[in-house]
């Protein structure tokens, strides 16, 4: 999507489809360095853990942190699954690995809105 400033200059603003992809593929390739283009600067962080409520996380530099560490750790196998798409609201599940037996994974979903080409607010859950 493309947006025309005040001053006449254009802005080419990614999609919430287009935000996702990248998001997923930062954590699928492991390249925290995709994420930096797509959080917000007032991006807020409700993680999935520790129960009952998870970690939040405020503001763009904390989201970022979190996200890099998570993309850029090897040992872990992030798989998307699927993504919904509604107006400025993403429903993303995915799998996640840690190694290779059976219990060594868990399912979730990652509710994400996106404004103006960057994500503003995550929310995550995991399958008990």
């Amino acid at each position: 999507m493309t947006t025309t400033g005040q001053n006449g200059d254009t802005t080419t603003v990614r999609t919430t489809r287009e935000v996702l992809d990248r998001y997923n593929d930062a954590f699928r390739l492991h390249d925290p360095t995709l994420l930096g283009e797509v959080v917000a600067d007032d991006c807020v962080i409700e993680d999935t853990s520790p129960a009952p409520d998870g970690l939040r996380r405020e503001g763009g530099p904390a989201c970022l942190a979190r996200w890099s560490e998570l993309a850029a750790d090897r040992a872990l196998e992030f798989t998307p699954e699927t993504v919904e798409i509604h107006g400025d609201l993403a429903i993303a599940p995915w799998v996640l690995r840690w190694g290779g037996g059976e219990d060594d994974r868990v399912r979730g979903v990652n509710l994400i809105r996106v404004r103006d080409g960057r994500i503003v607010e995550a929310r995550g859950y995991v399958k008990a």
